[in-house]
């Protein structure tokens, strides 16, 4: 069996910065391809100082999220807006196969690496960008967060909160990494194109568009004259079935009974309460969905009277559908999650190597590369430069042009 990567040989320029471009680019390298990380000098890709900001937990001596986004990479220092850098950012996009950005458009015209001046220096370019709002519009140029383009503005933060309870602050880089996703399969869509045409392409996608379509089923509605739901109510939902419920060790549990004619019989027996299939108030679905808040209020007293390990005792022997609410330390050591090998080693060459989560994308037939640890600023700067075709002359040249950072 050939154990070649499956993306060797392809070259990638990660003109992006913080997560979800380069995070595109982690997604490429983890399947073999060669990435070039291309970081402002001094400060770098200010990505690189989020795990020091609250709430992010801080870890010493590991920048965590740097390292779950940039492994599998080579970091070039070089100041884009230095006239001296253009040999070297023409040369990138001429080695290039795919290019990912996340300037804004008013940034890329100053820079000039807006696709269509790239793929006049290479027509085959695969050019992906990301960007906050999209590409056109009144809010095309502002910045975009996940926080405030994916959660805020497409209607997720309003809908996954208790209603009269304030929006709550999304998990950090969750959008983001959403539309990584999203945009590597973008790119690889444009990649075939490639195969099929030998041009290239622009791909683009948005965190307001990957938000858009998180949201888009209730969205849909709202397209053809739904009315939207409104944030739930724990103590009167729609469902009393599809709710949450606390445990005597101040545990979270939420039931999802799709199939209620076949499981609401084997709930109300596994609670000890059968006879309560008989009350015409519980008998059927619009009869629960009627009384929903006297359901809640006699299965908040059911559940606070066990533990979440008896409840899901009861609840499997029963082969009733609910899931537990974890805690991120028990996500840690889910042996589902061990046994899937969503966790993989830093192949850093030490003894006990610290674990990364792998990227969710997989194909039984093609192995992914061993994560490496993320570069350093500028780490690989000359290296990158010999392979652009730069000699000792020319680096010294790039360095008094200051297009990159004296020698480290």
């Amino acid at each position: 069996m050939d154990d070649t990567p499956l993306l060797q040989g392809l070259h990638v320029a990660d003109l992006a910065s913080f997560i979800a471009g380069p995070a595109a680019a982690a997604v490429l390298g983890d399947f073999g391809a060669d990435v070039v990380k291309v970081e402002p000098p001094n400060v770098g890709d200010t990505y690189r100082a989020l795990s020091r900001i609250p709430p992010n937990p801080q870890v010493e001596g590991i920048n965590y999220p740097w390292q779950l986004d940039n492994r599998n990479k080579r970091s070039i220092a070089l100041n884009l807006k230095a006239p001296g850098a253009r040999p070297v950012l023409e040369s990138l996009v001429r080695w290039a196969d795919v290019l990912i950005t996340n300037f804004p458009p008013h940034t890329r015209a100053k820079l000039g690496v807006e696709y269509e001046t790239l793929a006049a220096l290479n027509p085959r370019l695969i050019y992906a960008d990301v960007t906050g709002f999209g590409e056109e519009g009144p809010d095309a140029h502002l910045p975009g967060f996940d926080v405030t383009a994916f959660w805020a503005r497409s209607g997720l933060m309003d809908l996954t909160r208790q209603r009269d309870v304030p929006p709550a602050m999304n998990v950090f880089g969750s959008g983001d990494h959403a539309t990584a996703i999203t945009l590597f399969g973008g790119i690889m869509t444009a990649l075939y194109r490639r195969e099929r045409t030998g041009r290239g392409a622009r791909v683009t996608a948005s965190l307001l568009a990957e938000g858009a379509w998180a949201a888009s089923m209730w969205l849909q509605a709202v397209l053809v004259g739904g009315k939207a739901p409104r944030p739930l109510d724990r103590s009167d939902p729609p469902n009393a079935l599809g709710n949450m419920y606390r445990t005597a060790d101040d545990r979270w549990l939420v039931l999802v009974f799709v199939n209620e004619d076949k499981q609401v019989p084997l709930f109300l027996k596994a609670i000890g309460h059968p006879e309560a299939a008989e009350n015409p108030r519980y008998a059927d679905s619009p009869s629960r969905r009627a009384h929903a808040a006297e359901i809640v209020t006699l299965l908040d007293k059911t559940f606070a009277a066990r533990t979440l390990a008896e409840w899901r005792e009861v609840l499997d022997t029963a082969g009733l559908t609910y899931g537990v609410v974890q805690t991120l330390e028990e996500c840690a050591q889910d042996p589902q999650l061990l046994a899937n090998r969503v966790f993989v080693p830093i192949d850093d060459g030490s003894d006990e190597p610290h674990l990364t989560v792998d990227s969710p994308v997989r194909l039984d037939q093609e192995p992914k590369v061993h994560p490496s640890p993320a570069p350093d600023l500028g780490e690989h700067t000359e290296s990158v430069l010999h392979d652009l075709g730069f000699d000792a002359a020319a680096i010294e040249e790039l360095r008094a042009a200051e297009a990159i950072p004296p020698p480290r």
